[in-house]
């Protein structure tokens, strides 16, 4: 097979020996492969892919056809249609996926938006309510909220019946994540007099942690899951104290088997239903070659995106 190898932080198209499925793996012939924040840093060396992943194959998502399976399987054949969660290597012709981490593709999505899904809405929807505890009624900001893990939120939230609040730079993104459910969107520098809020989902970072941390509500929640702009900032604990608040942090690739099947076990039984129903998408905003991945790289580094940058087969 071929793969995306990252070579002294430059992207080669190489050949790999084909992947054999351990007792509980798929073998999946990838379709698509969405990209993300997490392939930009291991490209730059900050983000290694855990024990027993590939160390130079990016790729935490996926979507493909089974062409064989562990000895041990038994919710997936070969031929079916799947997408999933992986510790690396996505970014190929064909990759292992634990059954555990792996999904039915529904009928709605094509391969693009099923190669964009998993890492995106599996990240959002354990941030929102297996951390924050997200209800009906309540008020959320999302922060930078335009991107793959950010348009997953606003729905997410939207048809739980929370408030959404979405904040992003770019004014040509705003109607789009109203359509997608934000109740109101504002720019970076509104996010101190549209608050308070209960849930804060911190997509982008140092840059606006603070105007956060200043309008969250008394017993409110703020959980980081991206620090595009930085990670250091300056907390007034006291303030958090006052407050009442929580504040964590959350990063899905290094959990260990039994802790991503949770996340991706809610995903099946809460979203999966909503996307088969229509009420969840997910947005695409361009597709690129698998073996066209320095375009690609580029092109989400550009920025100016709504939705999901993926990687097709041809």
């Amino acid at each position: 097979m071929r793969a995306v190898v990252i070579d002294d932080g430059a992207l080669r198209w190489e050949e790999r020996a084909d992947p054999v499925p351990g007792d509980t793996e798929l073998l999946v012939g990838v379709r698509a492969a969405g990209l993300n924040g997490a392939d930009m840093l291991q490209r730059r060396g900050g983000y290694p892919s855990p024990p027993g992943v590939p160390p130079d194959v990016p790729g935490l998502e996926l979507a493909g056809e089974v062409l064989a399976v562990g000895r041990q399987v038994t919710r997936f054949s070969p031929g079916d249609r799947v997408m999933g969660i992986v510790g690396g290597g996505g970014q190929a012709e064909r990759c292992l996926i634990d059954e555990a981490h792996a999904l039915s593709v529904p009928e709605r999505l094509d391969w693009a938006e099923a190669g964009g899904f998993p890492e995106t809405f599996c990240t959002a929807f354990d941030a929102l309510f297996s951390q924050a505890s997200l209800g009906p009624g309540e008020r959320l900001l999302v922060t930078g909220a335009a991107g793959g893990v950010g348009t997953a939120a606003v729905q997410l939230a939207h048809v739980a019946g929370s408030v959404v609040v979405a904040s992003v730079r770019d004014e040509e993104r705003r109607a789009s994540l109203g359509a997608l459910g934000a109740d109101e969107v504002i720019g970076p520098d509104e996010i101190p007099s549209h608050g308070p809020y209960d849930v804060v989902l911190e997509l982008v970072g140092a840059a606006s942690f603070p105007s956060a941390l200043d309008a969250l509500a008394t017993g409110g929640r703020i959980v980081v899951i991206g620090i595009g702009s930085g990670g250091q900032v300056q907390c007034n604990l006291g303030q958090l104290m006052a407050l009442r608040a929580r504040l964590s942090g959350s990063t899905l690739r290094a959990r260990d088997r039994t802790a991503k099947a949770s996340v991706v076990e809610g995903v099946r039984r809460h979203v999966l239903p909503n996307v088969a129903a229509g009420r969840l998408r997910v947005p695409v905003c361009e597709t690129f070659a698998l073996a066209d991945a320095e375009r690609a790289y580029e092109r989400f580094e550009g920025g100016r995106k709504l939705g999901k940058i993926v990687l097709v087969a041809p």
